[in-house]
């Protein structure tokens, strides 16, 4: 078994609970709410500004130049291929450029970008790229239940569309075969990818949550 195999057996209780969120089943139906949908515009959008940074940083980190090349590079395609998906997306809902950018960040958001941005300045590559897996691969997992769960095409099909492409298909791997290149070469660092996958998982689930209960701050 490969190492991004034992992790995701290990998260397996937080996959399927992402799966069974209503967040999921109503988007894959067609019948989400359009505020939650909205709000994870904006929230992910806010949250995609500092993933690319993470990658960028696991960029000056790596050791090799193919893998630095890589990291780099999916920086600079978050920022200039999927940010540009999330400004089309906030469009159909009259959301300006502007707007998204001037939104503040729910709590689960906070605590997300900050974990992931504190992994990023304080961990090893191999922390990274185990704090960055859950993301990647859940988004590709739960799009792809979403897609066996739609009966038919509707105002959401285009998210699931996205994260069930060819071409995120093959970032996700990617990003699987880092996490087993970092499980193989630093075998020491194994109790902290765990713990950096799975507090990952965890908060992806609570990402959900935050969209569908339009969490604020309440101030």
């Amino acid at each position: 078994m490969t190492f991004s195999e034992t992790l995701l057996e290990e998260g397996e209780h937080v996959w399927e609970a992402q799966k069974a969120h209503p967040f999921v089943r109503e988007l894959a139906a067609g019948t989400l709410d359009e505020a939650a949908f909205e709000h994870w515009v904006k929230q992910d959008y806010r949250y995609l500004l500092d993933y690319a940074r993470l990658f960028a940083i696991a960029g000056t980190k790596a050791r090799d130049e193919e893998t630095m090349t890589h990291l780099l590079g999916v920086a600079h395609q978050v920022l200039d291929h999927e940010m540009g998906l999330h400004r089309e997306f906030a469009a159909d809902y009259g959301i300006s450029r502007a707007e998204l950018e001037s939104v503040e960040k729910a709590p689960t958001c906070v605590a997300y970008t900050n974990f992931l941005l504190r992994t990023a300045y304080e961990g090893s590559i191999a922390e990274i790229a185990a704090a960055l897996y859950p993301c990647m691969q859940g988004y590709y997992d739960v799009a792809s239940h979403m897609a066996d769960l739609a009966d038919e095409g509707h105002r959401y099909t285009p998210f699931i569309e996205m994260y069930t492409s060819e071409e995120f298909r093959e970032a996700t791997e990617w990003c699987r075969a880092f996490v087993d290149r970092c499980g193989e070469r630093y075998p020491g660092e194994h109790d902290a990818m765990r713990e950096a996958f799975l507090t990952s998982a965890k908060l992806e689930y609570r990402f959900w949550e935050m969209a569908y209960t339009l969490e604020g701050w309440g101030l």
